[in-house]
């Protein structure tokens, strides 16, 4: 018999400012280094208010690091030194990893009503983090939806369900995204790998996990799960949408200063050396 996990820890999002004055709030970041390894930061962006987000996130730089974008809806504009430009739109995904050194922009459009989305940071193990950087658009009709029982609805953005495969496929750390929609009062239970990190991020409605009726769960909260097997969500009599990750940790060193994280302060001093110095990309622009 599967063991299901309990609740470890439950954590509350908190109102930031980043880029060049976007208001997002940060569900984790530095200050839970190593609890959610592999995964680094999560960032709820978005709003109705156009002043809280068009200012964006002009040219920077990353290195050591994978970066997966999800829009619910809205639109946000992208650039990098690979000479990659295009627009992420409503149930789109962008994935990007970073490894040696890439310079980009993201700037969100204006858009009329709420708009909304996550990017996921996961790092990348010491092997990997000098890597060719890389990057992909991935538009929502690529994004497999399913449902395996009665008043559940799951997006696949990483890994496999039943079969069927998320279309971002070649993260180094082989997470498992999923976006999982509950009926009012429908429970839901999914196996997860022995050893592996797993939470669960509530962007709308209410529920509770594991097998606990006391700690109720809405949006805007993030359960870290302890050891066990597989996980079990019930919703509420609103329902339940949450976004569950899943992922084997690295187990290695985080240096970590702004956006670029590697192994050791030495190796962020060289990259913030070679930046200033104008060495940092190692990879050449496509023509």
């Amino acid at each position: 018999m599967k063991e299901i996990r309990p609740i470890k820890t439950i954590l509350e999002r908190r109102p930031t400012m980043e880029g060049a004055g976007v208001r997002l709030k940060r569900v984790f970041g530095f200050n839970e280094v190593p609890d959610l390894d592999p995964f680094l930061l999560l960032d709820d962006f978005g709003s109705d208010d156009p002043d809280d987000y068009t200012a964006g996130f002009p040219w920077h730089p990353h290195r050591g690091i994978e970066t997966v974008t999800y829009m619910l809806a809205g639109e946000v504009e992208h650039g990098d030194s690979m000479g990659n430009k295009g627009i992420i739109r409503s149930g789109d995904i962008q994935w990007m990893t970073a490894g040696s050194g890439i310079i980009h922009q993201e700037m969100p459009r204006a858009f009329k009503g709420t708009s909304r989305g996550f990017q996921l940071w996961v790092n990348l193990p010491a092997k990997n983090k000098m890597m060719d950087p890389r990057y992909r658009d991935v538009t929502k009709d690529k994004v497999v939806e399913i449902s395996p029982g009665k008043g559940v609805k799951i997006k696949i953005i990483a890994g496999d369900v039943n079969g069927k495969k998320g279309p971002v496929q070649d993260v180094v750390a082989n997470p498992e995204y999923l976006d999982i929609e509950l009926s009012p009062e429908i429970s839901f239970e999914r196996n997860t790998p022995a050893g592996h990190t797993v939470f669960a991020y509530v962007i709308n409605g209410s529920g509770t996990f594991s097998d606990s009726s006391d700690n109720k769960v809405k949006d805007g909260q993030l359960v870290l799960f302890g050891n066990g097997s597989k996980i079990k969500a019930t919703a509420s009599s609103e329902g339940m949408r949450f976004l569950l990750l899943s992922g084997k940790p690295l187990n290695e060193p985080v240096a970590w200063y702004g956006p670029i994280v590697m192994n050791t302060d030495e190796e962020l001093k060289t990259a913030f050396d070679e930046y200033e110095k104008g060495t940092f990309i190692k990879h050449s622009h496509k023509t």
